[in-house]
């Protein structure tokens, strides 16, 4: 009997350690990945395709942060808010601008936020599901297709978490995309006639967990709770995606958890970069700033830079030059262009001055 006691004790230390550390999760599919470098550090049937309700709204953000323009003003029309699901109460005729929209999408999850954005950023709901499905191509997602900007199910709409992930990823290259899912809760004036009203930030986590950075829930009966979070602490930022979870809040405070115990910070070297001009004296100086990054505690980081020796004048303003590039273990996670910040013309050899100018009297001369 006692030895039965001690083994059913070591079982439950070793479930209850398993669960701890973020090793389980109740999701069908769930991703754990860094998000400087992209490494998955946990993963449950990252590639299953499924349905993810409202954090399509990431996708639906990325591009309307991708195309700008956020003071942009739209007059909401009927077709926009007809649709059904959660709204942020937008009324025919109300005048937002595409940022408050996003407030309005990404905090209190409005599907006619959504078709408002739709409609202003890609001409047509049609047009920028289109739009939206290009995007999953060109950025390799192989198991994504969407087939409304808000996430209410349809036949053909569907995602994986590794692909989620990847859309967050590259969401969080736009400032603007973290501030507005940081957010807590806005006050904004609309309706008619306008009034203030306060929108509150339906992600629990951003209360729950004091490193959550944001991003998105979502929920409909076919594909059960999604949820996708961020968290960063000491330059070290972790993006977890569930999609079908009925108990995402604690999954996603594990996997976080996991995520950043697995992290160092790494800083990179600043570089100033110093480049001759042939046919000028002058020399193209370009500094590249420090920064750090999140990578495993396991891996080693390389620092490259690939510039020419020289540059042949002239060297226009904004011209790209070269590109600094970072990996891990061979896989690339940041490129970025080495752009000239100045315009260097080019000058004249003096002997090459003096024989044009001599040939120029000669012509005359004969001419004459």
């Amino acid at each position: 009997m006692k030895k039965l006691l001690i083994v059913a004790v070591i079982i439950s230390a070793f479930f209850i350690s398993f669960t701890v550390k973020g090793e389980y999760v109740s999701a069908k599919s769930a991703i754990l990945i860094c998000a400087d470098t992209g490494e998955v550090l946990y993963s449950r049937n990252q590639d299953m395709r499924l349905p993810m309700a409202s954090t399509t709204k990431i996708m639906t953000a990325l591009l309307v942060c991708e195309n700008g323009e956020l003071d942009k003003k739209v007059t909401v029309t009927k077709e926009m808010i007809t649709v059904e699901g959660t709204s942020m109460g937008l009324s025919a005729g109300d005048v937002l601008t595409r940022r408050d929209l996003l407030y309005g999408m990404m905090l209190v999850s409005g599907n006619d936020a959504a078709n408002a954005l739709a409609v202003s950023v890609g001409g047509s709901y049609d047009k920028f599901v289109d739009l939206m499905n290009e995007k999953a191509v060109s950025l390799g997602l192989h198991n994504t297709r969407f087939a409304t900007p808000s996430g209410l199910d349809g036949e053909a709409h569907y995602t994986s978490s590794r692909d989620l992930a990847i859309i967050t990823k590259t969401a969080f290259e736009y400032d603007e995309f973290l501030k507005v899912v940081s957010t807590r809760s806005i006050i904004l004036s609309y309706g008619n006639p306008s009034c203030k009203r306060q929108l509150i930030n339906h992600n629990r986590l951003l209360k729950m967990y004091s490193d959550v950075i944001g991003v998105k829930t979502g929920y409909t009966k076919k594909a059960g709770r999604c949820l996708v979070s961020a968290a960063e602490k000491d330059g070290m930022r972790v993006i977890a995606v569930t999609l079908n979870d009925g108990n995402d809040w604690d999954d996603h405070r594990k996997l976080l958890d996991l995520g950043l115990s697995k992290l160092k910070s790494q800083s990179l070297s600043g570089y100033s970069i110093n480049i001759p001009v042939v046919g000028n004296n002058a020399r193209l100086v370009v500094d590249i700033p420090e920064k750090s990054v999140g990578v495993s505690k396991d891996k080693t980081v390389y620092e490259r830079i690939f510039v020419p020796a020289f540059l042949y004048g002239p060297v226009k303003k904004g011209e790209e030059i070269g590109f600094f590039e970072v990996s891990v273990e061979n896989d690339t996670f940041i490129k970025e262009k080495i752009i000239s910040e100045v315009d260097i013309g080019k000058k004249e050899n003096p002997i090459r001055l003096f024989w044009l100018c001599f040939s120029a009297i000669l012509r005359s001369f004969n001419e004459g």
